[in-house]
């Protein structure tokens, strides 16, 4: 029998996930371990025997956990984990701090990590996904990422250990990235902030915000996001071909292809994993069928579904 070891923070047995993830489905984890501070989640990851998976969880606004939950540990990092602070132009941020008030806080110090602000989610999902928006990303002002080991170990690493690509990075297995220092450009707090409103403005208008999404659900075929340039051209942009397949507004249960932005899967409010992932192989099989072209899923899906 596997033997867990007993941490000081919080360890939870068969813990549902689904209050855990913005997209509000999936089934229970074997444990969820929330470590009281750093030294808390050394020692666990250090004597937890090495046949047990582990599975790092922000705040899962980009993640799908199937029907039947998942046979693993999940690390989901709090308090404690969650700091931002700013030395000149450079910004450091616990895993746990969320994107838009690492933005907000860099901001008022003249940094510009404007891009940060509209995107869901904290900053260790930021870095795992490299994600970006109007033409920037993470790996574009990453300095160093902090991660504790498999073993227990705290190593810092450089943005060429990450081996940064369009919403992909590599971490060793089982790792979990606990902060991140960002070098970001100088400027005028007043006009980040200006520049950050009428981002979060144009993001309302044109993304269904209000609804249960997880954001974007396909990457771009291209390999790029938007840059919000007027000459910015959309043949190639999910929606776009998602729009051209006739699925804009699909339904599968109580999964749906938001009407406002068909690249959005919404759970309209009693959607099960299944009916959102399988909307999204509808959706990625009648996208082949009209243009040839096969879309790569950007929500994370993970787990077990449920069997009879």
């Amino acid at each position: 029998m596997t033997t867990i070891p007993t941490p000081r923070g919080r360890l939870t047995e068969a813990r549902a996930l689904n209050d855990l993830t913005w997209l509000r489905v999936g089934g229970p984890a074997d444990y969820l371990f929330q470590p009281a501070d750093l030294e808390d989640l050394q020692a666990f990851l250090r004597d937890l025997p090495a046949e047990v998976p582990v599975f790092p969880m922000g705040v899962g606004s980009n993640l799908i956990v199937r029907d039947g939950g998942l046979r693993a540990v999940v690390i989901r990092l709090g308090r404690g984990f969650n700091g931002i602070s700013v030395a000149g132009t450079t910004v450091t941020a616990g895993a746990a701090a969320l994107d838009a008030h690492v933005a907000r806080k860099a901001a008022d110090a003249g940094v510009d990590l404007t891009f940060l602000r509209t995107i869901p989610g904290s900053i260790g999902g930021a870095v795992r996904m490299n994600a970006g928006c109007y033409g920037s990303y993470t790996a574009d002002v990453l300095k160093s990422a902090t991660i504790v080991t498999r073993q227990g170990e705290v190593v810092e690493r450089a943005p060429a250990d990450l081996n940064f690509r369009y919403r992909q990075s590599d971490l060793p297995e089982g790792a979990v990235l606990v902060s991140a220092t960002f070098q970001g450009p100088a400027g005028d707090p007043a006009d980040l902030h200006a520049r950050m409103e009428a981002q979060l403005k144009k993001r309302d208008e044109t993304q269904p915000t209000k609804d249960r999404s997880a954001g974007s659900t396909f990457r771009n075929p291209a390999g790029f996001s938007s840059t919000g340039r007027a000459d910015d051209v959309h043949d190639l942009k999910a929606w776009k071909v998602i729009d051209d397949a006739g699925m804009r507004g699909a339904r599968r249960g109580g999964a749906q292809m938001s009407p406002k932005h068909s690249n959005f899967l919404i759970n309209t409010g009693n959607a099960t994993a299944a009916d959102l992932e399988g909307l999204g192989e509808e959706v990625r099989k009648k996208v082949y069928e009209t243009s040839g072209i096969t879309l790569e899923w950007e929500i994370m899906r993970v787990g077990d579904p449920l069997t009879d």
